[in-house]
């Protein structure tokens, strides 16, 4: 979970978010926007990275405006950001603009470290969000995250949540807010192993390899047979969108070991090593098109739609066909 400062302020004039942890990252920027639109609905928000951010840029976007508008400017990877434009950047925070929020997404390594003090020295609020590499950081996370909706989980059941989702932050969020919106009451090991473990986890994981793997009649089989036997539908959409997101994952990375691919990755070695069996025949715009469709279908089997399995059905047949945009055999 993130850490912060002192001063908690997100209009604060400057908020440092330091740390490579995606979700956390994206939090904080939220957090800082959602004050912003909540003290004037009309802030204008520009989220830039280092290319977009030239000499100069800055100082346009924060010159005064004749409205008087408030403003949020995010700038991503920091780190990343040129001599000159850093210059620009301290020479900024030693006299911020009124009605205007800075928010620097900095990774905290060595690299950009001048400005990194620099946003330190001037006082800027900062939201601490590191890497969660142990089980016991991810642990602490879930159970934040039930404390954060006003939820109670037993701690064997944020246990074996972590246990059954692994170390992708974004997955064990939405975990917990599928858990929370589908539960009543306190939630306890059992209701995470029937939505997460075992049979039910087997078979709705079954469906979505059968899927990405461009094997549409297999994948149709394990569908029919999970939903007879009481698999929630939304169990299957969270498996669809796992299976797809791995795809995309692999595909954009860069070439390594499976162990080295696994740590950048937030995937178990195996599991890389079984994702690049299934993305052959996958292209940019299949990712695409299934993602939509995992969405489309999860609308579907949460309200948006009278009949989840034929929710379900459509998003299979989208993504095997997705799966064999290359022409796979």
């Amino acid at each position: 979970m993130a850490r912060k400062t002192a001063n908690d302020d997100p209009l604060a004039p400057v908020t440092l978010a330091v740390g490579q942890e995606e979700l956390l990252l994206d939090r904080a920027v939220q957090e800082v926007v959602a004050a912003a639109k909540a003290s004037d609905a009309d802030t204008d928000v520009r989220d830039l990275t280092p290319d977009q951010l030239q000499p100069g840029t800055l100082a346009e976007l924060t010159s005064p405006s004749l409205f008087a508008e408030r403003k949020v400017v995010v700038v991503r990877n920091a780190q990343d950001l040129s001599a000159d434009t850093i210059k620009d950047v301290k020479a900024y925070l030693g006299a911020p603009a009124e009605e205007i929020t800075l928010v620097l997404l900095h990774a905290g390594g060595a690299k950009g470290k001048g400005l990194l003090d620099a946003a330190r020295k001037a006082g800027a609020r900062e939201v601490a969000c590191p890497k969660m590499t142990k089980p016991a950081d991810r642990l602490a996370f879930v159970r934040q995250e039930f404390r954060a909706v006003g939820r109670s989980a037993t701690p064997e059941a944020c246990q074996t949540l972590v246990d059954a989702i692994g170390s992708d932050l974004r997955e064990l969020a939405s975990a917990v807010s599928q858990l929370v919106a589908d539960v009543e009451g306190t939630i306890d090991e059992a209701v995470v192993g029937r939505y997460y473990t075992g049979r039910a986890e087997a078979s709705s994981f079954t469906v979505a390899d059968r899927a990405v793997e461009g094997r549409a009649a297999e994948a149709l089989e394990a569908l029919r047979w999970s939903l007879s036997t009481g698999v929630a539908p939304v169990l299957i959409t969270s498996a669809l969108a796992q299976g797809v997101r791995a795809i995309g994952k692999l595909s954009s990375a860069r070439g390594g070991r499976p162990a080295d691919l696994a740590r950048e990755l937030g995937m178990p070695p195996w599991k890389i090593d079984r994702v690049r069996q299934q993305m052959r025949g996958w292209t940019p715009d299949g990712v695409a098109v299934a993602l939509r469709a995992v969405a489309e279908a999860d609308a579907g089997v949460k309200g948006g739609g009278d009949d989840p399995g034929y929710a379900l059905e459509k998003a299979v047949v989208t993504i095997a066909r997705a799966a064999r945009s290359r022409g796979r055999g």
